[in-house]
């Protein structure tokens, strides 16, 4: 997939393309129904499938006090966007100047001028231009004097509830994975650089990898089974996150103690997905204690329980 940042950068010879609209921050099941009537459409029509994104969140720039905490960043949104399918993605930078453009410009000069859109694709309920005022029914209503195609399409249910990112964050933040997974289609992970820490977990008998993460981290305080993947390898692993009670802490820390493994991390980046909640994170009256309640975890992700 090519990334184009800005639209500067975009070459005017570039071919028609079909354009996906979206801030896309997670690319749940929803999202991937969307960039997948484009892709289809694309296909279908001889044209390229283009993705249009925000980065970063316009409430980010516009009213940061409301602004949701990403489910994912923007290199793995681009990732993610990339498995649909999609065979470009323009990334424009939301500034104030863009918060300001009318709807009908921003569909006139950007996404058929500059983007040569013949077919715009849109979820439901995607807002954009000054105020929020563009919409599905303003999209089809410029359809037909500027001579694209509009696609809408309509919510993704599942368990009975519309799939959003706004859903997500709250069963992440509940510690709920599997609810979690089954609206984004797969299990939340993160990724992150190992760096140096107190170096406890080696005296403790299970040495870990403190994870120094480019997002704040959804989940609550607690320990977790999860999958680690370093340098092409795949790894069981328990991670802590939280602030180390028992050694008087308060730091929030993101600790991964890789089973199996030897070697030094430091340096590596590695990507953690969470497969299970353990247990909360609870100060332990011993050191001791500690150890055996640490050998327990490693147990219960080992078994699957």
């Amino acid at each position: 997939m090519r990334i184009v940042r800005g639209l500067e950068s975009y070459p005017p010879e570039a071919d028609p393309s079909v354009v996906v609209l979206g801030a896309f921050d997670g690319i749940h099941l929803g999202h991937r129904a969307i960039l997948g009537t484009a892709v289809a459409q694309a296909r279908l029509s001889g044209l390229q499938a283009l993705a249009c994104t925000f980065d970063p969140h316009p409430l980010e720039v516009l009213q940061p006090e409301r602004s949701p905490v990403p489910i994912t960043t923007l290199e793995e949104r681009l990732e993610l966007i990339a498995e649909t399918g999609i065979d470009t993605t323009v990334v424009v930078p939301f500034t104030r100047a863009v918060a300001v453009v009318e709807p009908e410009d921003f569909v006139r000069r950007v996404v058929v001028g500059t983007l040569k859109a013949q077919d715009i694709v849109v979820g439901f309920n995607h807002r954009f231009g000054r105020g929020a005022r563009g919409d599905a029914a303003l999209l089809e209503r410029l359809a037909g004097e500027l001579g694209f195609r509009a696609h809408v399409v309509p919510p993704m249910t599942v368990d009975g509830v519309p799939v959003s990112s706004s859903e997500i964050r709250s069963a992440l933040q509940r510690g709920d994975l599997p609810r979690a997974a089954r609206l984004l289609g797969r299990a939340y992970s993160i990724q992150g650089e190992v760096v140096r820490g107190a170096g406890r977990g080696r005296t403790l008998g299970f040495p870990t990898a403190n994870v120094r993460t480019a997002r704040p981290l959804l989940l609550p305080a607690g320990v977790y089974a999860c999958q680690a993947d370093v340098g092409g390898a795949h790894y069981q692993a328990v991670i802590n996150v939280g602030v180390r009670p028992t050694f008087g802490e308060t730091e929030l820390a993101v600790e991964a103690h890789l089973l199996d493994f030897t070697g030094d991390l430091y340096g590596h980046r590695v990507r953690l997905t969470f497969l299970r909640r353990l247990r909360d994170e609870r100060k332990f009256s011993s050191v001791e204690a500690l150890r055996s309640q640490i050998a327990l975890d490693v147990l219960a992700a080992r078994r699957g329980s």
